[in-house]
Formats: structure tokens, C-alpha cells, sequence
């Protein structure tokens, strides 16, 4: 059998190809024909363009159906997908095609000239345009080639995608999931969450991580369903569009925004089955003030780049606010001690994952993926949390200091680095605090030299020094400057008490 995830995925099309696979804003839809056509082209220009199978494919574009195509060519073909943020600016991309050096980089049409220089630089062979339209160099090369595409055979432990993500010391590190990492999580999950005949999916979601690209699009993909696909979360047009769906997934963000809207009623999710809330902790004020404006339980999950989703409450059951549920069929969770011994429910320890869907291991860095495996294969995932009584896990913080700001990793340490190299910076140190929309802000503490370039700094130079060096997301709302970071015995920087001090 072949275990390419095309193949699974496309194996649960609907017969009737002419069914609707996403609907766009203007009312036009792609059909599952269309989507299995398009994408058999665009996999025969990867090969035509000679990459092999194994070869990686980047993408930096903005959220269209093509892009969403292009992901589904990519797979057919046999080669590994590397989506990255539409936001990243030249010191992130640079590293990225340096460290994955893809075969190919899709940039939109305003990059092209960056892109152009910076593949170069890396040895990428060839840089083709998708633009905001769904236009653009890769479909116009596309599009003499013929619409059916044997998918490529794979095993289940070949690399289908590469998707970057980081701790808080050193570089983005890419984490290598499998054709059946991806197809075990996105089958368990459809059963799960009980998807069926004629849900409809209102996805928001960005396409360039785990959450909107392998776990909502995954889903509906093998339930054959619609997507009403949209380029981007908007409260108001959610409203409008909530009556026709069945299922909406979202960030806590996007649930806050919602709430914020006078016109979102019981009325207007009267047809909505599920709403599934993940990628950061959901208030529980927020779970709550949901519940009684609308009469819907959100249901909250748990999962990282590192292997999509490890736990979720129940669909039929009690979804308990503040929890992350049970641990998915085929998981196996333990929170242990520093020791690796798990603890007795109520405590809080170390939260470690095992499962089919549990990533292969960082790319190129063999010493840091036995660093994260116990001896047992269990995953660290860096984040702490406990069981309670019933079996329900709840995430309590981080042993790391990740920041996630409106559903997106934010990783201190990469944007330390930058602010270290500016001119008059001695030294700096990057916190997440509260924030009501975004769960939490990005906010920086830098310590000034004691010269002309330290006496010149200031808070708006900071930030407009790192605006063309950074994803937006990842600027400091706020620039603290001090004299001093506050320090333990041994050296290290306590940003627990710097949270505290500007909280």
C-alpha cells in the first residue's frame, strides 16, 4: 500500500468529483476535481524542474487555494513541504534556505527580488512567484502540463514536511514529520471530533503551521467536505458565515474577537456543531463567556509542531474548561518528574509524549533529537501540566520560555540576538507578558552601553531597527530600558522576576 498522504487523503474524496472542496469569498469554488488536476500539474513541474523525490519544496506565500495545491503537489510527488510565514523578513528566510536548502523557493511577486538574492546565497536552483491572487510563475509553468499525476509510492517513515520551530536557546530547529506522522494524527482526529456527511468547515486559520495547514485542512480533506476558505480571520465576516458551517477551529484570539461582536448569537451557531479551540491557552473566562452567550462548549485540545495534537476533550463528553482532555487515541502522555518518574495525579511535572504521530526528529541536528527523546521514545515536550482526579490534563507553563502571542511561537531568544547586534545595546532580554487579545505580548528589556550609541537609544528606535529585520509578530509591543537584568548565582538572566516587575 502506498503511504504517500496524497494517497490517504485522496482515497476519501468524495465520489462525485464535482463537489465543492473550498469556497472562496466571491462565491466561485474549487471542486475536488479541480483541487486532484491542479495539483497532478504543479507535481509535474517539480519533477520537469528535476527535483527528486526527498527534495524539499519552500513556500512563502500568502493563504489561496493554489498555495494550499501547491502543499497537495508537493506530497504527490514525493518530496517534503516547508511552509514558512508570509511575516518572516531576510534574517529569518536566509537561515531557513540555508539550513533546508530546498530545490525550489515559491515566494509572492514583492519578494521576488530578495528571494532571488538570498536562493542565490543558499544554492536554491530555482525561485517561482504565487501571488495574493492565486497567480503568478508557478502556475503559468504549471499549466501545460497534463491534469492526472500518479502520486509518488512512499513509506510511511518517508519526510513529508519540515516545519520550523524553536526552543528558547539557539536557531530555529526544523521538525521532520512523516507521511504517516501527518495521515495517523489527521485520521485519529476526524474520528474523534466525529466529522461526517455534509460538515462544512469555515477555516480562517493561516496556512503556514500545523494548526490551519495539517489539522483543519487535513480533516476536511478526508471527510470530503467544504471549506469555506477565507484569507484571514475577520469577527465580522465570521458572523456572516458561521450559519453555513458546521464546524469552525480557531485560536483563543479569534474566540475573544468574537464575543466582541454584538451581532455573533445563539441564532447565528445554529448550524455549528464544533468549535475547537488550540495553539495557546484558552481564559477560562473566555470558555465561559462563550458557553453562555452562545450555548457552545468549546472544545480544547493540546498539540505542537512536533506531532500535531497529543490530547482533547471529548467530543460526546464533558469538555472541562481549563483542561486539554485526554490523551488521543494511540497517545501515551506522562507527566514525571525531573527524574522521568511519573507523578501521581495532581501534581505538576514535565509533560512527555509518545504516538504515531510524534515527529521524527530535528533536522539535521541528531544530537538534539536524542537530547529531546527519553531512552523509552518518549518526546519532552518542554511544557508542564498535571491530570487531574478524572484523567483530564491541564498545561500549567512552560520549562522553557516560549511566548505565544495570538496563537503564534514566539521564541525570545531569535529576536535577543537581533536586538544584542544594534548599535548602543549591551545587553537584552525578551519576555512574553498578559495580553487581553493576544494571550501574550512580546515585550523586551534592553540594557543601554554607556556611550554616545547607548545615550542615543530609545524605545521607537529599538522597535523601527527590528521591523526590517523581524516578523511583525515577533516586534516587542514595548521596549523597557534599564541598567541592569536581574540575575541568580549562577549568571542566568530571571525573567521570572523581570515578568514581574513590568507586568
Amino acid at each position: 500500500m502506498n503511504a504517500n498522504l496524497y494517497a490517504v487523503l485522496s482515497s476519501r474524496f468524495p465520489k462525485d468529483a464535482r463537489a465543492p472542496c473550498m469556497i472562496l469569498p466571491d462565491g466561485r469554488a474549487w471542486t475536488y476535481a479541480d483541487v486532484d488536476q491542479a495539483s497532478a500539474r504543479i507535481a509535474h513541474l517539480l519533477v520537469a524542474l528535476g527535483l527528486k523525490p526527498g527534495d524539499r519544496v519552500a513556500a512563502q506565500v500568502e493563504k489561496t487555494p493554489e498555495a494550499l495545491v501547491l502543499y497537495l503537489a508537493t506530497l504527490r510527488a514525493g518530496m517534503v513541504f516547508l511552509p514558512l510565514n508570509p511575516a518572516y523578513q531576510r534574517h529569518e528566510i536566509d537561515y531557513f534556505l540555508k539550513d533546508a536548502e530546498p530545490g525550489l523557493f515559491v515566494c509572492r511577486p514583492q519578494n521576488r527580488a530578495l528571494a532571488d538574492e538570498l536562493a542565490l546565497q543558499a544554492g536554491v536552483p530555482h525561485v517561482l512567484v504565487l501571488d495574493d491572487a492565486g497567480q503568478g510563475s508557478l502556475i503559468e509553468a504549471a499549466t501545460p502540463f497534463a491534469d492526472d499525476f500518479a502520486s509518488v509510492p512512499r513509506k510511511g517513515d518517508d519526510l513529508a514536511a519540515i516545519l520550523y520551530t524553536s526552543g528558547t536557546t539557539g536557531r530555529s530547529k526544523g521538525a521532520m514529520l512523516s507521511h504517516r506522522n501527518l495521515a495517523h494524527n489527521a485520521t485519529v482526529l476526524h474520528a474523534y471530533w466525529q466529522f461526517k456527511s455534509g460538515d462544512v468547515l469555515l477555516h480562517m486559520l493561516p496556512i503556514f503551521h500545523v494548526h490551519g495547514l495539517f489539522i483543519a485542512c487535513h480533516c476536511a480533506l478526508l471527510n470530503g467536505s467544504a471549506m469555506l476558505f477565507e484569507p484571514k480571520f475577520d469577527a465580522r465576516r465570521a458572523v456572516k458565515l458561521l450559519p453555513q458551517a458546521t464546524v469552525f477551529m480557531g485560536v483563543p484570539t479569534y474566540y475573544v474577537r468574537l464575543l466582541g461582536e454584538p451581532d455573533f448569537t445563539r441564532a447565528v451557531c445554529g448550524q455549528v456543531r464544533l468549535f475547537v479551540s488550540g495553539s495557546a491557552p484558552l481564559l477560562r473566562e473566555t470558555f465561559e463567556e462563550f458557553r453562555e452567550r452562545v450555548g457552545h462548549t468549546i472544545l480544547e485540545r493540546y498539540g505542537m509542531t512536533e506531532g500535531g495534537m497529543f490530547s482533547s476533550n471529548p467530543y460526546a463528553g464533558e469538555r472541562r474548561g481549563g483542561t486539554v482532555g485526554f490523551p488521543l487515541p494511540g497517545m501515551q502522555i506522562r507527566v514525571t518528574d525531573a527524574a522521568g518518574q511519573s507523578l501521581p495525579n495532581g501534581e505538576v511535572g514535565q509533560i512527555l509524549v509518545k504516538g504515531e504521530n510524534v515527529f521524527m526528529g530535528y533536522w539535521r541536528m541528531p544530537d538534539k533529537t536524542k537530547e529531546e527523546f527519553t531512552a523509552e521514545g518518549f518526546f519532552k515536550t518542554g511544557d508542564m501540566g498535571r491530570f487531574d482526579a478524572d484523567g483530564y490534563l491541564s498545561i500549567v507553563g512552560r520549562s522553557k520560555d516560549l511566548i505565544i502571542s495570538g496563537g503564534l511561537n514566539v521564541y525570545p531568544k531569535e529576536i535577543e540576538e537581533v536586538i544584542d547586534a544594534l548599535p548602543g545595546v549591551a545587553e537584552s532580554a525578551v519576555i512574553g507578558l498578559p495580553h487581553p487579545d493576544f494571550g501574550e505580548a512580546v515585550q523586551a528589556v534592553v540594557v543601554r552601553r554607556k556611550d554616545a550609541a547607548g545615550a542615543a537609544l530609545s524605545e521607537s528606535a529599538i522597535i523601527q531597527a527590528l521591523k526590517g529585520e523581524l516578523a511583525n509578530f515577533k516586534i516587542p509591543k514595548r521596549v523597557f530600558l534599564v541598567d541592569d537584568l536581574p540575575r541568580n548565582t549562577m549568571g542566568k538572566v530571571q525573567k521570572n522576576l523581570l515578568r514581574d516587575q513590568f507586568s
